[in-house]
């Protein structure tokens, strides 16, 4: 086959499977090695950046995702409704981001950190699709562990969570000296 017929064949792949694939499956599919398989999708999403196009190909923790461009959703909401935001609460967040920096991690593990109990905010961002199910802990009771999804890359603009930004390490001191002060404020009361 030609290098277009790989090209051709890989944006079937992904626009007709909707969700991000991976590499190696598109490379098993095309019956090509990864590297080529890699080359063919960067060629196409070269493609589409360059093209006066309302798609793009976007890469996801080592898979790879035919998706429409930010500056074409206006259209989109022309035809469809609008879809729901979801509202990511003080709580969400603190809970999203101890699941994002801790993963994989139980309800009892964030909670202990949070000094609250979580489960509805754990309920919610599986809801919400940013954190699932990634296994249980060889224990007792074999607790969930819960990890960030492939939505949560998508809505945080990140292509794995080695992208996350690191905490400052002054402001992580920082943020345990609060803690501590505040958890001897409660037991003087």
């Amino acid at each position: 086959m030609r290098i277009e017929e790989y090209e051709a064949a890989a944006e079937a792949i992904l626009f007709a499977m909707g969700d991000s694939v991976e590499l190696s499956k598109i490379a098993s599919a095309l019956e090509i090695s990864e590297k080529d398989a890699e080359r063919i999708i960067q060629n196409l999403s070269d493609r589409y950046k360059n093209e006066n196009s309302g798609l793009q190909i976007i890469e996801l923790d080592g898979a790879y995702q035919m998706c429409t461009k930010i500056s074409q959703y206006e259209y989109l909401i022309r035809i469809a409704r609008q879809p729901q935001k979801h509202v990511l609460t003080d709580v969400l967040l603190e809970t999203l981001s101890i699941v994002a920096y801790k993963q994989p991690v139980t309800r009892v593990e964030i909670e202990k950190i949070r000094g609250v109990s979580c489960e509805h905010a754990i309920n919610r961002l599986v809801e919400y699709n940013l954190i699932r199910e990634v296994g249980r802990l060889d224990a007792p009771g074999r607790p969930i562990l819960f990890g960030t999804t492939e939505e949560f890359l998508r809505c945080f603009g990140a292509q794995s969570v080695d992208d996350l930004p690191m905490p400052d390490p002054e402001q992580v001191e920082e943020f345990k000296s609060e803690a501590e002060e505040e958890v001897q404020l409660r037991l003087d009361i």
